[in-house]
């Protein structure tokens, strides 16, 4: 059973009549005729009893009236939602996005994208930048902004700008004079990271360590906004991604560039290759790659 021979039918047993029904339906009398047929061999018996004068459903075809309504009422249902979705007229995308990016920078793109697809839910997942690739992975979101991850295996990254991290100081601490902070003036005083295994954390050990710069942490952290607080009253000092400016600012905190070595890297979108995400969630890669080129 199919859903042109159920339409078919149903036409059939609406009209009482193979001529109007195929004028409905757009078709000839023999291929009316043989639909129906079809759809009574594959059922198993008659539905429909005709004579030369009229035609009558059997008590099995009066059973399958209702049926017939219902199963084509639902098949227009699902062939109108899934046009709505293909048109981005309806759907909902989840994205995954480190905390830091999702408070400062992430707001700009949602609101680009939903000038242009109102209907369209997003739920947004704020979690460690770790955490984003594994939820890509299992597909339990279809985007995940975070940093570049040093193994990307079967999933795709695009980037979207380069973060160069920053030094956040105390107000009136003796470094904010200096324009640019050297790591080793700056590690002369209490340093306060990220908790492992964050990859801040991970990127700052690994740099540090190939300048042959030994890291002492006095305080560490599970959240990049509790670092920038306990700076801002003055426990000591930290180096976080520049994405945290803002947010640093507003705790009190002032902003230096770090160097000697600097750390650079890659923010993006990751995600299973293009062709496996939804329309939806392929229109906010766009929307994103856009907003921050």
């Amino acid at each position: 059973m199919n859903i042109k021979q159920v339409r078919a039918f149903l036409a059939v047993a609406q009209s009482m009549s193979f001529a109007s029904a195929a004028t409905q339906l757009n078709l000839s009398q023999p291929a009316l005729s043989l639909s129906v047929k079809s759809l009574e061999e594959s059922l198993g018996g008659k539905l429909l009893t005709r004579t030369t004068r009229s035609i009558t459903l059997t008590p099995e075809g009066e059973a399958l009236v209702p049926l017939a309504r219902r199963l084509l009422t639902q098949w227009e249902n699902a062939e109108d939602e899934m046009k709505q979705r293909f048109a981005l007229q309806l759907g909902k995308i989840s994205i995954a996005s480190m905390p830091s990016f999702a408070a400062s920078l992430l707001p700009k793109a949602i609101q680009n994208y939903h000038e242009s697809y109102p209907n369209i839910q997003v739920a947004i997942n704020d979690v460690l930048s770790d955490i984003v690739v594994e939820m890509v992975r299992n597909n339990q979101v279809e985007l995940g902004i975070s940093f570049e991850p040093s193994s990307l295996m079967d999933l795709a990254f695009y980037p979207l700008y380069e973060d160069n991290f920053i030094a956040i100081l105390p107000k009136g601490h003796v470094l904010e004079k200096q324009d640019k902070v050297p790591w080793k003036a700056l590690l002369e005083y209490d340093f306060i990271t990220l908790q492992r295994p964050s990859s801040v954390r991970t990127m700052i050990e690994n740099t540090l360590d190939e300048a042959g710069i030994e890291l002492q942490v006095a305080f560490d952290a599970h959240q990049l906004a509790t670092v920038g607080r306990m700076v801002s009253e003055g426990m000591g000092v930290a180096v976080v991604p520049s994405l945290c400016r803002q947010q640093a600012i507003e705790q009190g905190a002032v902003i230096r560039p770090v160097v000697e070595p600097e750390i650079r890297r890659r923010v993006g979108v990751i995600c299973q290759p293009r062709s496996n995400l939804s329309i939806a969630a392929s229109a906010m890669l766009d929307v994103l790659i856009k907003t921050y080129a």
